[in-house]
């Protein structure tokens, strides 16, 4: 992994901040044009611009400068190139605030990241990036709440971004906003597999570059730099400042400690080697900021209102266990890590935020199933990673680690820890929680948090599986998931989009929204349900309305 490339920042000047309300879709629109050629020895920044893990005081700023037309993503060639940024309360670059130079090397595939502190909380900017006469495309970012700010928050939040399954209009829509504070995006920002491999070929909506499954350095630099030429990428990278945790698919599917279920050491080399390459990419090209090396676990504060415990859960898991195999209530086992587990717990016991977020890959509610028709058992199998002839639990999942979650629970329960809300993705479906200690004897064994799970982006889901539309077969599967497990309020199998999370004093509420066609480049969105938590009770609730 690279380190963070260092910046010189001048000591900000004190001005009357530009309010969130202004940016929104404004910013969009310079990034929808497709990057533009460029000559040879002429700089070009080709792949917008993005902020990140927004702090009272500061934020990370981030870039890719293209020095010259051969030294694209994963080439490795390229002039040391001279880079400067500035960040301003208006988007004329009037009042700049602060400013400063890096250096972009072909060491660091020509990113560039710009730490910046000495900003004003909860407060609105505008930055950008330039080489000599050339400037980047201009963004919009905003701090963190002070931390007794009281203030409400809003987060959009996405998961599962398979370029080769459609287009990002669920980005579209949350660069369209002006009123979120962040974007959290909870794991498989890209995909590891080669073209045509998932979804098959005939369904595939554009290639991977490159063509093939990624495993080297470079490989996983180009797929990267190839998601940043999307426009509606760079458009919401450019509009919110993002928040970001991995998943399996930023290195291979189910990816654990020593391995992956898609990796081959005999044709594919060695798993450390695949793992690092990932990692390094990942972290030059995502704007955040690694708590220590290798990994992504860290904690965010949004004023009073909010701590964000932000969970690694590939970098220290144990393998998957066998379905059947008795092991998933082994101690010895773990999807966390003893370090990252022992890291959550004293956080959570010591956070004085109202909401504990909890921001993890993978579902933590446990799900059982009823009797399910064969025709709906195996693709619904194929979507949670079960075995197709039979299932009792999804083992990629924390129901795959048993005594983790316990120890988790339980610790929520005797320290009192209340307003505990797990945000997820990964599963390609929307879900809304109760967290239950006891899950075969729930509603009379109590519920110790909530949980919001939000559908993919693109990747497939129960209809896309099946090819039918969808409120069909997926209404047998959701009764028969329910019936099963008195915990899942609501569920959706069929649908793409994203989540808009409020968070206030009285309640935290999730918002789902649903776009009309992956495949459709101009997809539109609609408000599909809601589900909120109400402070001090660890259940959710349906809400009528999204908030305004």
């Amino acid at each position: 992994m690279t380190s963070r490339l260092a910046a010189e920042t001048s000591t900000p000047r004190r001005r009357t901040v530009v309010k969130a309300a202004a940016a929104g879709a404004v910013l969009a629109a310079p990034l929808l044009a497709a990057p533009a050629a460029h000559a040879a020895d002429a700089p070009a920044f080709l792949h917008g611009v993005a902020s990140g893990d927004p702090l009272p005081d500061g934020v990370l700023l981030w870039t890719r400068v293209t020095p010259t037309a051969e030294a694209v993503p994963g080439s490795g060639t390229g002039p040391d190139t001279r880079v400067s940024w500035e960040i301003a309360e208006d988007q004329a670059f009037r009042t700049v605030v602060s400013r400063g130079t890096t250096t972009a090397s072909a060491a660091s595939d020509h990113t560039v990241k710009a730490d910046v502190r000495g900003l004003r909380p909860a407060s609105a900017y505008y930055f950008r990036f330039s080489v000599g006469d050339t400037y980047s495309p201009v963004g919009r970012t905003r701090t963190a709440p002070a931390a007794d700010n009281r203030a409400e928050l809003r987060f959009g939040v996405v998961s599962c971004s398979n370029w080769e399954a459609g287009w990002f209009s669920s980005y579209r829509h949350l660069a369209a906003r002006a009123d979120l504070d962040a974007v959290f995006h909870l794991g498989d920002y890209l995909y590891e597999y080669k073209t045509g491999e998932y979804p098959a070929a005939q369904y595939t909506v554009r290639p991977h570059q490159p063509a093939h499954e990624i495993v080297s350095l470079a490989d996983y630099r180009i797929r990267h730099g190839a998601h940043k030429t999307d426009d509606d990428v760079r458009a919401m990278h450019a509009a919110h400042p993002l928040v970001a945790i991995w998943d399996d698919h930023e290195f291979a599917n189910d990816a654990w400690s020593g391995g992956a279920e898609n990796h081959s050491p005999d044709t594919e080399g060695a798993w450390a080697a695949r793992r690092d390459a990932a990692k390094q990419a990942y972290f030059e090209w995502m704007p955040v900021r690694p708590s220590i090396a290798g990994t992504v676990y860290r904690r965010l504060r949004f004023g009073a209102l909010a701590d964000l415990h932000l969970l690694d859960l590939r970098s220290f898991r144990s393998q998957q266990a066998s379905v059947g195999s008795g092991t998933v209530d082994d101690a010895d086992r773990t999807i966390t890590g003893r370090a990252q587990l022992d890291w959550l717990k004293s956080g959570l016991a010591a956070s004085d935020a109202q909401w504990k977020l909890v921001g993890t890959s993978v579902m933590i509610s446990p799900v059982a199933f009823g009797s399910l028709p064969a025709h709906l058992l195996a693709p619904l199998a194929e979507l949670l990673g079960l075995p197709k002839e039979g299932l009792a639990i999804n083992v990629d999942q924390w129901d795959g680690y048993t005594h983790d979650r316990k120890e988790l629970i339980s610790h929520l329960r005797e320290r009192g820890i209340k307003d505990t809300v797990f945000l997820t993705g990964d599963i390609h479906m929307a879900w809304a929680n109760d967290v239950p200690v006891t899950a075969g004897t729930y509603p009379l064994s109590p519920s110790a948090a909530t949980e919001f799970v939000v559908t993919s982006v693109t990747s497939d889901n129960l209809d896309d599986i099946l090819h039918v539309a969808p409120d069909t077969l997926s209404t047998v599967a959701e009764t028969a998931v329910k019936a099963a497990n008195r915990h899942v309020k609501w569920l959706d199998m069929d649908r793409h989009g994203y989540g808009v999370l409020d968070v206030t004093a009285e309640r935290a509420q999730m918002d789902y929204y649903v776009i009309s066609d992956r495949t459709d480049k101009n997809a539109t969105s609609a408000w599909e349900r809601s589900y909120r938590t109400r402070t001090g009770t660890q259940k959710v609730e349906r809400a009528d309305a999204p908030v305004k």
